[in-house]
């Protein structure tokens, strides 16, 4: 809306350097400040003080902001007691300036529209600045600044950039939460009472978990070969298999079933990833797939599976070492471009932080997972190394105490899981073959253990802890629903 003549136009620079602004916006947004101080609430969580194109409009605003932030009045008087020596102010017409924003501010109902369009013009402003450093870097032959740094760098700047702006949602009304609260309810009882969130595949865990929900953090950890990556990259290709688009219950566009997957793969690399997810969809030993020694018969199922797997929503991103940061960013620029609605991450330790020290480190890296969950409204499944004083007790089968190198993995988790295999152990405990009794006892217990895995839920913030038994084909990597004794026949509870 344009201003009355009354007011004088503010400096502006050449047409060759002019940046995006509105002078006009920026007068009525002030003035409508000026004139009713309760303004400044409804926008204040859109805009700061930087926003503002012409410095004199950023000092008056910072005066105002300041002055209502101690619930003092902020109006043209007050404000001219701080302003009577600006510079700037002096070639606007002095202290009267302020006086005319005021008289000419014509309604306070469109002045989160004037917020936003001068948030939107300081991007811009700001997007023409970062263009012009990336096009200087670029132009510099720096031996310490090689391009595939300018890259990253420019990306992170880009990001950084884009996440700007997302205010917080503030309180909510106990209605809109208890709304919220019976929605989710809702979807579990439309499911048939089985779980609110997104299933894993394996029906016992679901029914522990009451599926993957939004917004949580799940650590699944285990010491080394007790088969977390495979867990992981079944849940993972459980999910992505079932995924169906649709309109959800609360109206919006999305997974109506399954999801979008992103996988942050630390330690393996992306090839061998999928070989591990071929060889439980082929069900041929994985193995045979990194040896190629498989029959005809085998190759042309190996075949099938990799078109089945083409479209599965399941992304992989097998960058080393990578910074929480950067980590965040990826999974925001995946949820934007492709949609994402559960993301893995394999595995904590090997994220870099920023702290100094270790225990900080893992510390800022578990606090910026769980973060990424509530901001996404995603599961995250990150797994975890396990400390070696499992190896010293009698009985293996993980606790709490022994996640590695920080207490802050425990507590920001909403749920702590660990994979166990006895047979693992057990295998190792082989006695000699003179000692005939012990072996039949040795045989005895690996039958009983054969294919046998158990899910230990340590912590769960939303349910109850326990153990969850599984199956595990070690040839296919593949975890599997366990069949329990009674369910030789049909059972009228069953589920």
């Amino acid at each position: 809306m344009p201003m009355p003549d009354q007011l004088p136009a503010t400096p502006e620079t050449t047409p060759e350097t002019v940046m995006p602004h509105s002078v006009e916006a920026e007068q009525q947004l002030l003035g409508a400040i000026l004139t009713n101080n309760d303004v400044y609430d409804r926008i204040a969580s859109i805009i700061s003080a930087e926003h503002f194109y012409d410095p004199v409009h950023t000092r008056i605003y910072e005066i105002a902001a300041a002055r209502i932030s101690k619930n003092a009045l902020a109006s043209p008087v007050t404000l001219k007691a701080f302003m009577e020596e600006d510079e700037g102010l002096k070639e606007l017409g002095g202290p009267a300036y302020l006086a005319k924003l005021a008289g000419a501010s014509i309604s306070a109902f469109a002045v989160r529209d004037y917020a936003q369009m001068i948030y939107d013009l300081a991007i811009r402003r700001e997007l023409i600045g970062l263009g012009q450093d990336i096009a200087d870097k670029a132009r510099r032959v720096d031996v310490a600044s090689e391009p595939k740094e300018q890259i990253v760098e420019a990306e992170q700047s880009l990001y950084k950039l884009a996440e700007q702006g997302q205010t917080e949602s503030g309180f909510k009304s106990f209605l809109k939460a208890v709304t919220e609260a019976v929605n989710v309810t809702n979807e579990a009882y439309q499911r048939g009472g089985g779980m609110a969130g997104i299933s894993t595949g394996l029906v016992d865990l679901d029914k522990q978990l009451g599926g993957l929900h939004p917004s949580d953090l799940l650590i699944l950890a285990g010491r080394p070969s007790m088969g977390k990556t495979s867990l992981a990259t079944n849940i993972a290709y459980n999910v992505a298999k079932a995924y169906k688009r649709g309109i959800k219950n609360d109206g919006t566009e999305g997974a109506v079933d399954g999801g979008v997957v992103g996988f942050f793969s630390l330690e393996m690399s992306a090839e061998q990833l999928a070989g591990r997810i071929l060889a439980e969809a082929s069900e041929i030993s994985s193995h045979k797939i990194r040896q190629g020694d498989m029959t005809e018969a085998e190759f042309r199922k190996f075949v099938e599976a990799a078109k089945t797997l083409e479209s599965c929503p399941l992304f992989i991103d097998d960058t080393p070492a990578l910074p929480i940061s950067q980590l965040a960013a990826r999974a925001r620029r995946l949820k934007r471009t492709h949609g994402l609605d559960l993301l893995v991450i394999d595995y904590l330790q090997l994220c870099r932080g920023t702290a100094e020290n270790r225990v900080n480190e893992i510390g800022e890296i578990s606090m910026g997972m769980k973060a990424i969950a509530k901001e996404l409204q995603i599961p995250v499944v990150a797994l975890s190394q396990l400390s070696r004083q499992v190896e010293q007790r009698e009985d293996k089968r993980p606790q709490l105490s022994d996640l590695r190198e920080s207490g802050s993995i425990e507590q920001d988790a909403d749920v702590v899981m660990f994979v166990y295999r006895e047979e693992y152990y057990k295998e190792r405990e082989k006695p000699g073959e003179d000692d005939i009794q012990k072996m039949e006892e040795w045989k005895a217990a690996m039958e009983r253990l054969h294919a046998r895995a158990e899910v230990v839920v340590g912590k769960q913030r939303h349910g109850p802890i326990g153990i969850v038994e599984l199956s595990f084909e070690a040839q296919f990597t593949r975890f599997g629903n366990l069949a329990k004794a009674w369910q030789n026949g049909p059972r009228e509870d069953e589920y």
